[in-house]
């Protein structure tokens, strides 16, 4: 009789890891297509054996726990890769941004504008008395001015797109860091009672994945299973069950966003941009930080040298009225925002009369002036005399263009990358449905198979009763 007590004992067990098997099926299959998934087994183990004289009974098979089927180096290097993709990316989309100001293939260029601007004097200085002429002068001046300021402001929209950039992502970054202390939390109290926390831990680990793609992040794990994140040298963002927050805010001095971190509410915020390396993040604080600057420093210096050099002649030079002194533009106080101040006089503004074209007071057909500016597009007054000015400016677009499609063609790189690694890392931990539906049938009849031992033992069951009433 024991021994049949032990088949339906088996038969039931066996019913039980099916159906667990069968639920955990259904899990998968639910779950094909949520992000950082890996697919879940029932691990079966031996049961416990008996003894009976020198005879050891098995007894059947018992669920151990169910695992995700994981492969935790390819899940490091998805996360390591991710990081570097996000770099990539914030800096090629701010670079494009970039690209466009300085596009002279699509718009009329600041470059046309310069040359209009010349050409314009070249024209006065064939007819230095026409009015008509001068006119064109003082509005090809007014173009150029425009455009200058446009370029400066588009370049200054670039870096605010950034600050807009900084602050949705730190928001999103403090989001992430909550969540996770939160997994910290469950994952530690579930694994405590020495069951793995599958689900929690892909969510953790896709967590953790996002937010190397927003910034570069140092990931530890102790012996409970928790995780403390770190970012920028030494700004912890979690630890254990705590999470601290990253702060976006403009300071005292500055107009640029800038990254803060505070350790306690009753600790002084100090100031994390400058540390801020990798991450979308990342890359978009090189263009806004150091690229932008710097080619606004070249528009700067640009404009600040065509104005200083145009009123070098001009001011020597004699109006229609003969008179001399005439600033063509309002002088500068220095290269610093020369593109966005840089402005025409308001006496040529108001007269174009004024416009000075001769070396010679009195001398009506004289044009040594207007020759003289309209050549100072071909002179070489441009990094301490080694450059004009068409191919100072044509050398900082290039630079603008090759930096842009190396920029894009790393995202290319690195994305090919990254999807190789996730390829091979579903191949492992992806949820493949045929696979799953193959494994239903195979639990289904299992099932089947457990019931009919137990029917099995309960006709034995019914013999035995019988033999008894006999």
């Amino acid at each position: 009789m024991a021994k049949i007590h032990s088949m339906m004992d088996i038969g039931k067990r066996t019913m039980m890891n099916s159906q667990t098997a069968l639920q955990t099926a259904g899990h998968n299959i639910a779950n094909k297509t949520t992000e950082g998934y890996s697919r879940q087994r029932v691990e079966l183990v031996q049961a416990q054996p008996i003894g009976e004289g020198r005879l050891q009974m098995g007894m059947g098979a018992r669920a151990a726990m169910v695992t995700r089927v994981n492969n935790p180096f390819l899940d490091k290097q998805l996360q390591k890769e991710t990081g570097t993709m996000g770099f990539l990316d914030g800096r090629a989309e701010a670079l494009s941004r970039v690209e466009q100001v300085f596009n002279e293939q699509m718009n009329k260029g600041l470059n046309q504008y310069v040359s209009d601007f010349f050409n314009a004097f070249r024209e006065l200085s064939n007819n230095p008395e026409s009015v008509t002429t001068r006119t064109m002068v003082k509005e090809a001046a007014e173009a150029l001015t425009t455009d200058f300021e446009r370029v400066h402001n588009q370049l200054e929209g670039v870096q605010k797109e950034v600050d807009m950039q900084i602050t949705h992502t730190v928001e999103e970054i403090n989001k992430m860091s909550k969540e996770v202390a939160s997994l910290n939390e469950k994952i530690a109290a579930v694994e405590m009672q020495g069951v793995p926390a599958n689900d929690e831990r892909d969510r953790r680990e896709t967590l953790i994945k996002k937010m190397m793609e927003k910034v570069d992040i140092k990931v530890a794990e102790g012996n409970t299973g928790m995780v403390s994140i770190s970012t920028a040298g030494n700004a912890v963002l979690v630890s254990g069950l705590e999470s601290m927050e990253l702060t976006a805010r403009h300071t005292h001095g500055t107009e640029r966003m800038q990254i803060f971190y505070r350790t306690s509410s009753t600790t002084p915020d100090f100031n994390i941009t400058d540390r801020v390396k990798g991450g979308t993040l990342g890359g978009a604080l090189v263009v806004r930080d150091q690229i932008v600057p710097d080619l606004k420093q070249k528009v700067d210096n640009m404009a600040y040298t065509i104005a200083n050099e145009v009123n070098k002649v001009h001011i020597h030079a004699y109006d229609k009225n003969g008179k001399v002194g005439n600033l063509f533009f309002d002088r500068l106080d220095g290269v610093e925002d020369a593109a966005k101040y840089i402005v025409v006089s308001d006496d040529i503004l108001n007269d174009v009369t004024k416009i000075s074209t001769a070396a010679k007071p009195n001398a009506p057909g004289d044009n040594t002036a207007a020759n003289v500016i309209s050549m100072l597009q071909y002179k070489e007054i441009m990094d301490e005399g080694s450059s004009t000015i068409d191919d100072y400016y044509n050398s900082q677009v290039g630079r603008i263009g090759v930096m842009a499609n190396r920029a894009n063609k790393a995202k290319e790189s690195q994305a090919n990358i990254l999807q190789q690694i996730s390829t091979i890392r579903e191949s492992v931990s992806g949820v493949s449905l045929d696979e799953e539906a193959t494994k239903m049938i195979e639990y289904q009849k299992a099932f089947d198979a457990s019931a009919r031992l137990i029917r099995t033992a309960d006709e034995m069951f019914d013999t035995v009763l019988s033999l008894k009433r006999m």
